[in-house]
């Protein structure tokens, strides 16, 4: 009996000192949504079950080599124990209590997560080889004093404080998925269009600035899929709103430039002049380029406006048809695919 005792106290006593331990240490990022506190109290649970059970374990074990052991000029084997049904359905019952009851609070946590406001402002997230691109849908007042719906694109997510986001999410290409670690939610992104679309509710909590990267092998360049996420208070999500609800005013290069950044072109090509996963657009102005069949031809402002809405008509040679986007003429009207030709042909060496 003192040995249960003994063996009762050092295991309540490791429990509770790695239990603390795990629970308090700066192990998970900032906490920075509501659906985080929910996971991260689920983490808990976790993190105090695997104190329990490793204390239980690793106690039993250090005590019966230090006590048990066998002692100098001792001799014959050790007591056989065979048939306790007891400690059978002790263990078989237990453990089955522990399944079931995280299974309810899993399914809590769930429901805690995936809880829906019916105020939740939506979001439209585009993921494609390699680059994220988020669709605000707007009300643009008119001169004749009515409102029209228009689409914001940005290669950033703006969120408000404190109100709950929806994020639609749909991929172009392959699977990717949407992880904010501070947000401790995650969802993957299927291809297939509107039938495969992806719903996350997100309620930040926490104003500042973060990172949205794919956690899904995607490709070559998988590991720089990652965007700026930013938490603003209302007033100045609402302020950011407005400023990029109307038409672009820059010049035509500067709206290029925009365009560009937004819908991904300079993840692929380089303003630099090194190659990436498409041709440089340093200096391509008006310059040979040489295609996969062998051919020459001049890349004029045809060339540029044909790359763009159809780029597997004319592949550079040492690169791979079929990596860039198909639906640039749908998804660009055609001043924003001109502004875009104007911003390329201004990067001359």
């Amino acid at each position: 009996m003192v040995h249960f005792v003994i063996v009762g106290v050092l295991v309540i006593a490791s429990t509770l000192g790695l239990g603390l331990l795990l629970t308090n240490a700066p192990i998970l990022p900032l906490m920075a949504s509501e659906q985080a506190v929910t996971v991260d109290w689920l983490f808990n649970i976790h993190w105090w079950l695997i104190a329990f059970f490793f204390s239980l374990i690793t106690v039993f074990i250090l005590y019966s080599v230090f006590v048990f052991r066998r002692k100098p000029g001792e001799r014959g084997d050790g007591k056989f124990v065979a048939d306790n049904h007891r400690l059978e359905a002790v263990w078989t019952i237990i453990p089955i209590g522990i399944v079931l009851s995280l299974a309810v609070i899993g399914a809590s946590t769930l429901a805690d997560v995936e809880r829906r406001d019916p105020s939740a402002l939506s979001v439209d997230v585009y993921a494609s080889q390699w680059v994220w691109r988020f669709e605000y849908t707007v009300e643009v007042p008119t001169e004749a004093g009515e409102s029209v719906l228009t689409a914001v694109a940005s290669d950033r997510l703006i969120l408000p404080l404190g109100q709950q986001v929806v994020l639609r999410m749909r991929s172009t290409d392959v699977i990717h998925s949407f992880w904010v670690p501070e947000f401790r939610v995650k969802q993957d992104i299927l291809p297939g269009g509107s039938e495969f679309v992806r719903e996350l509710r997100i309620t930040p909590t926490e104003a500042g600035t973060y990172q949205v990267m794919c956690a899904e092998l995607c490709g070559q360049l998988h590991y720089a899929m990652v965007a700026e996420v930013q938490v603003v208070s209302a007033a100045e999500f609402d302020a950011w709103l407005a400023e990029n609800a109307g038409d672009c005013n820059l010049t035509d290069e500067q709206c290029g430039q925009r365009w560009a950044a937004t819908y991904g072109c300079t993840a692929c090509h380089s303003l630099t002049g090194q190659s990436g996963v498409g041709p440089t657009w340093l200096g391509l102005y008006n310059h040979e380029v040489t295609l996969t069949d062998g051919s020459v031809v001049i890349a004029d402002l045809d060339y540029l406006h044909r790359s763009i809405v159809d780029p597997n008509a004319q592949v550079v040679a040492g690169f791979q048809p079929g990596v860039m986007p198909q639906d640039f003429a749908e998804r660009l009207t055609e001043e924003q695919i001109q502004q875009i030709i104007a911003f390329i042909v201004s990067l001359q060496q």
